[in-house]
């Protein structure tokens, strides 16, 4: 069976013939519009040698479009409740296996058993985050991740200095990110309140923060960010219980202006911050 024989999946009748009400909780408005679904396949380039890691199968809309087109697909599905109607639909696919549970106390790298897989996910914006940094730390990571996610959010993922997040600046450590494709809010069931878009990144072989800098870029861009409406000079005081001569010194060694702002700043320019700290430890 290939992607474009797929007969369209009716999610209501679905819900309606196993007794279900969609979880606002969890986030759960299952993409059902045909176009859409194809545009995320499409985005992560799954082809017949791809294995494809799938977290929030849902009702399995989207499984049966990367199935049709992958070698092999593992979906993640925390709700309990979807695995009967889940299987039903993926009945006729050989190349899918389900995973009940949480995608955050599961290691991706023992679900796929490959060097090389694509990760494929529709994520409510509360978990988008911790998903992202979750892949990200695994020891082998996807070559590619396509999330489907309220458009907001995607704008914050791909965004650049001068309106930089924690989100973005914690995306562009691991790989670039864009957004392909844009998706109403009337392409799911039930419709959220917002529009979605599919942002698409390709990871970097290596994270352009050395490994052993990682825990405290982090730690640094979040004091950074966690206050961010303050300058670095009060926000880094703060956040790393610094004085602010201290803050001042790193800041000067690495080349900022002590009155700016996290937003502002460069992954190159929080690369150098870390640095200078680590220096400061060390010296």
């Amino acid at each position: 069976m290939t992607a474009q024989s797929l007969p369209p999946l009716d999610i209501p009748m679905l819900l309606r013939q196993y007794g279900l009400i969609p979880d606002k909780r969890l986030g759960q408005n299952f993409l059902i519009d045909e176009t859409a679904l194809k545009d995320v396949v499409e985005a992560a380039e799954v082809d017949d040698d791809s294995f494809v890691l799938e977290v929030g199968p849902g009702l399995g809309s989207m499984t049966r479009h990367l199935a049709a087109e992958a070698q092999n697909v593992v979906a993640v599905e925390l709700d309990k409740r979807l695995l009967p109607p889940l299987r039903q639909v993926l009945s006729s696919f050989n190349n899918v296996e389900i995973v009940q549970g949480d995608i955050l106390d599961l290691a991706p790298t023992d679900l796929m058993g490959q060097d090389s897989y694509i990760v494929a996910a529709n994520i409510p914006y509360y978990i988008t985050s911790a998903i992202i940094r979750h892949l990200m730390d695994a020891p082998v990571k996807p070559v590619r991740v396509v999330l489907t996610v309220q458009v907001e959010v995607a704008e914050r993922i791909c965004a650049g200095p001068g309106s930089l997040s924690l989100l973005a600046l914690s995306v562009q450590v691991y790989g670039a990110a864009r957004i392909t494709a844009r998706i109403p809010a009337t392409a799911f069931y039930p419709a959220p309140k917002v529009d979605s878009a599919v942002v698409r990144m390709d990871l970097y072989d290596a994270p352009r923060i050395p490994e052993q800098d990682l825990d405290l870029f982090f730690r640094l861009a979040k004091a950074g960010f966690g206050q961010k409406r303050k300058t670095l000079l009060n926000a880094l005081s703060s956040g790393m219980h610094w004085t602010k001569g201290k803050t001042k010194e790193i800041l000067a060694l690495s080349g900022i202006d002590p009155q700016r702002r996290a937003q502002t700043l460069d992954l190159e320019e929080w690369k150098r911050l870390t640095q200078q700290t680590t220096n400061k430890k060390s010296g």
